[in-house]
């Protein structure tokens, strides 16, 4: 585990703690998952210097992009935002989620759907930058109706510092284990998205993949495939926190 947290760009030997991550994910995942927090299995060494805020974007009436049949990234999001809240408290790393169902966090009193989102995205912002020591992962699928044949996962950073090393490091992970062959880059976030804007910590967004490619749409519907991703994300999170206290 240890060659994970190297300072070289890939993550080499990293493929040991992803085979880990995922054996032991399938099992624990299969347990009743209790409603707060779920226990670490094998508790970090020394002082754990951040909470992980896991983000399953949109949720409730907001589902976001949507497959060719259908399926709205709202669920696919959240699918793998538990698996990953899993494997990060298996490795003893605290981590929080924004929703825990398919719910919006947005005001339900309010009267327009565009009203009851503002609200939503704002109650995230609010949460993140409540918790003390907060590192935000948020979790998207991305859609290119224009391109069907677009496929990868890519993360973007927010411009706080530590930002873009969480997001390199979650990108390297995910190059290794769900973009072979289709390597990607790591990119800024722009402006106009609202929770990468205004989150006052380092912040990564990962759109794990394309709903508007038929295959990798069915692909992220399995079970599979998203504790493939999960424990990619994982591993990037967990090298950039271990690089960050030393």
């Amino acid at each position: 585990m240890k060659l994970l947290f190297s300072r070289s760009p890939a993550l080499s030997g990293g493929l040991i703690l992803l085979s880990f991550l995922f054996i032991f994910s399938s099992l624990f995942h299969l347990l009743p998952r209790p409603d707060g927090p779920v226990p670490a299995f094998f508790p970090a060494a020394g002082p754990v210097p951040a909470t992980v805020v896991l983000d399953p974007g949109h949720g409730g009436e907001d589902g976001g992009a949507s497959a060719q049949d259908g399926t709205k990234e709202s669920g696919i999001n959240l699918e793998i935002s538990l698996r990953l809240q899993d494997m990060l408290y298996l490795m003893g790393q605290p981590a929080i989620l924004t929703r825990r169902s398919d719910a919006a966090l947005g005001d339900p009193e309010l009267e327009t759907i565009r009203q009851r989102k503002a609200s939503d995205i704002r109650r995230r912002v609010e949460l993140v930058n409540s918790t003390p020591g907060a590192v935000l992962v948020s979790i998207h699928q991305n859609s290119l109706p224009s391109s069907p044949v677009t496929r990868g996962a890519q993360v973007f950073w927010n411009r706080q510092a530590g930002g873009q090393d969480l997001a390199e490091a979650m990108q390297s992970a995910l190059n290794e284990v769900v973009n072979a062959g289709n390597a990607k880059r790591a990119r800024e976030m722009d402006s106009t998205v609202y929770l990468m804007r205004h989150a006052e910590v380092p912040a990564a967004l990962a759109e794990c993949g394309f709903l508007s490619n038929r295959e990798e749409a069915a692909l992220l519907q399995t079970a599979d495939h998203q504790r493939e991703i999960a424990a990619a994300v994982a591993a990037g999170i967990l090298r950039y926190l271990r690089e960050e206290i030393r």
